[in-house]
């Protein structure tokens, strides 16, 4: 396969395409993550991640551009990452006992061969009840703060997560599968 462009600066992302020996670049420009009113959290996420692979598409006109965006939601509120422990903490205890969704929306951007693809990946995530000691030492090991919805469920909160319904790598950060087939859909694989 050829170079491909991963605009996105999630180490996470970059590990998995590590994972797989994929030859790529990482090549991320900043973009605002504005929700329109009125659409559903598919659709504002599929138009962010096509914002992403947008933005650097002029700096690789002729490569395949893989953006991706991660968000987790619990009972209608959207989890994206903490700003600082008080709200890593406020997102573990609404995630406490409950089950939430992750979405990731991929955006699949190819100028020279007039493709682009967009798609939503959805997994149902159950988690054990936690204590407040538990959040409070999980929150002090750091791995929260860089996460959506504060947790790493390939991490130590893996201890957390009673059950998952749909696809592993979609929580991860990137629902590689689905990458997989429309890659080799399109003939690169």
């Amino acid at each position: 396969m050829e170079t491909m462009i991963l605009a996105s600066k999630s180490p996470r992302r970059k590990e998995i395409l590590e994972m797989l020996a994929w030859n790529f670049e990482v090549c991320s420009q900043e973009t605002e993550e504005i929700f329109e009113e009125g659409k559903s959290i598919e659709e504002n996420m599929q138009k962010i991640a096509l914002e992403k692979a947008k933005a650097v598409v002029n700096l690789h006109p002729n490569s395949l551009i893989l953006s991706c965006d991660t968000m987790v939601v619990v009972e209608n509120t959207i989890l994206g990452k903490p700003k600082n422990k008080k709200e890593a903490k406020a997102m573990l205890q609404a995630l406490s006992g409950k089950h939430s969704y992750v979405y990731s929306a991929v955006a699949l951007l190819d100028r020279k061969r007039d493709l682009e693809e967009t798609f939503v990946e959805k997994t149902k995530i159950y988690f054990y009840q936690m204590s407040e000691k538990e959040i409070d030492d999980y929150i002090a090991t750091g791995e929260p703060m860089d996460k959506a919805g504060a947790y790493a469920i390939q991490g130590k909160a893996s201890a957390f997560i009673e059950k998952i319904e749909g696809d592993y790598w979609n929580v991860v950060g990137l629902p590689i599968s689905r990458v997989y087939q429309k890659l080799k859909e399109w003939g690169y694989l």
